[in-house]
């Protein structure tokens, strides 16, 4: 068993480091590409799109549930976000600032920054390209767009089709990777910990996998196939229950930290920038880490955290009752933010300030075992033994609600490469992978989540670069009637059927 846990570490790491060596310049520089076609629309009209998101939360149109199989925009995002505040936004970006350092953070914000317009452009693709399928449900995203998209241009028909089924592949492997073994192991990791029962602790299956992990590993297996099993509106009903009241109390605990330590947090915000392009030769040891591991870190786990860049979360976005590309586009723009603007950079604050890792060498306090333990060792600073036990239960519930949400993109992945008739099949395995995930080491699962991430994100950022002129004439006809008062025909699918169809529903 040993052997053949090398044999896929060492051939995860070779693709890992291909990917990503590759696909970074790719993530940021389509990010610049939106940003700058767009006009910098994040902060240009953010007035705008604080109005159209957070502004519009309550009204009917926003969050009322639809009768029928689409979703409302408030479910999408929180859907959304259900699957993008996961595991990356407390272990994430603790591995983040052992990796890299401080820095890294500033990478992050950085990612997220352009993310924003990428995640936009994402979702207004996803809006214009989807269509009904089968089931009368929406049914949208990059591989819809590069195969009738991309696959649209001039000699690229092939091209698009062909993106699009990678797209698809690297999806579903992907579902399994960041959407469920990633997620569950770091589950099962930090529930052990903090609620610990000796007697299952020490009965040791293999490595440092106990009974307890396998035992944890069944129920999940349940609790999710109740939920996963019961389609999008479940998975929907349940999302805008449990997003709001774990992103709320998640803020709430690590304000009080911060505000404890306040005395820290300018030399918190002073090391994340000083340390972005200039790293300390000690931190992380005597060889240090250089200004492109710090790059990779941020920007890596950045995407592990808000998804911006993969192409999934325009899965869930293309499933709501929304009428306008532009307006979906926006939510897109807010889920960023609120991921990693908001929940991330208070996860980094509380580890920079609380005194758990020292600022200038990098070394954690004693009774940290790296990153899995950081975020509830400096909960444990102040709300003394129920520190960990707050973050063992929150990341449970940003972990599996991480589940939930990708058991829906690997769903739309398999349904355009074999139609709904076999979504079925695949949510049956996806649930009983879940085991997987409680058995596999920690780094092995988090390193195969970070490669099934760079192989998912290379497609999709080429579909979103090459359509990025279709995006800026969307957001213009958008401008052009909403804020500028033009009396013009709105572009809202690229399907005449439905472009008339939404036309009239819009009147």
């Amino acid at each position: 068993m040993n052997g053949f846990f090398q044999w896929l570490t060492d051939f995860n790491s070779g693709i890992n480091n291909f990917v990503w060596n590759n696909g970074l310049y790719l993530l940021l520089g389509v990010g610049l590409i939106t940003t700058l076609l767009t006009k910098v629309f994040q902060v240009s009209h953010i007035g705008h799109w604080f109005k159209e998101t957070l502004g519009s939360m309550f009204h009917k149109s926003v969050s009322g549930h639809t009768k029928n199989k689409s979703i409302s925009q408030f479910q999408a995002l929180c859907t959304a976000l259900a699957a993008t505040i996961g595991v990356g936004n407390i272990a994430g970006v603790a591995a983040a600032i052992t990796g890299g350092g401080p820095g890294a953070v500033f990478w992050m914000w950085i990612a997220a920054f352009l993310g924003m317009m990428t995640n936009y452009s994402e979702n207004v693709l996803g809006i214009y390209y989807r269509r009904k399928n089968a089931d009368g449900e929406w049914s949208g995203g990059a591989m819809y767009y590069l195969d009738e998209g991309l696959g649209s241009f001039k000699g690229c028909k092939y091209i698009g089709k062909i993106l699009a089924i990678l797209f698809s592949i690297f999806c579903i492997l992907a579902s399994f990777g960041i959407g469920n073994m990633g997620q569950v192991n770091k589950i099962v990791t930090n529930f052990t910990s903090a609620f610990r029962i000796d007697a299952l602790n020490s009965w040791i299956l293999y490595s440092d996998i106990t009974m307890y992990h396998l035992i944890i590993g069944v129920l999940l297996v349940i609790l999710g196939g109740l939920i996963i099993i019961g389609g999008l509106k479940r998975i929907a009903n349940f999302a805008e229950k449990v997003v709001p009241f774990m992103v709320v109390a998640f803020v709430l605990g690590s304000l009080v930290i911060i505000i404890v330590n306040a005395k820290n947090v300018l030399p918190a915000l002073s090391a994340i920038f000083t340390s972005a392009f200039s790293p300390k030769a000690v931190w992380g040891g005597v060889a240090g880490v250089t200004v492109k591991e710090i790059v990779t870190q941020g920007c890596k786990r950045g995407v592990f955290s808000n998804e911006a860049g993969l192409g999934s979360s325009v899965m869930v976005h293309s499933s709501s009752n929304v009428k306008e590309p532009v307006r979906q586009g926006m939510w897109g723009i807010f889920e960023v933010f609120a991921d990693t603007m908001v929940v991330c950079t208070m996860t980094a604050l509380v580890v920079l300030t609380s005194g758990v890792i020292d600022l200038q060498t990098g070394m954690l306090a004693a009774g940290t075992e790296g990153d899995a333990t950081l975020v509830a060792k400096a909960f444990e600073t102040v709300f003394g033994g129920f520190g960990p036990k707050f973050i063992s239960i929150a990341l449970f519930l940003f972990a599996f609600t991480t589940v939930l949400g990708w058991s829906h993109y690997g769903s739309k992945a398999v349904e355009y490469l074999a139609g709904t008739k076999a979504v079925k099949v695949y949510k049956v395995i996806f649930v009983a992978m879940i085991i997987s995930g409680a058995l596999l080491t920690s780094s092995l699962a988090w390193d195969i989540s970070d490669t099934f991430n760079g192989l998912m994100m290379i497609p999709n950022l080429i579909g979103v670069v090459c359509l990025s002129g279709t995006v800026r004439k969307i957001t213009k006809n958008y401008l052009d009637r909403k804020l500028r008062g033009k009396d013009i025909k709105p572009m809202l699918s690229i399907i005449p059927e439905i472009q008339e169809e939404q036309e009239k529903l819009a009147e």
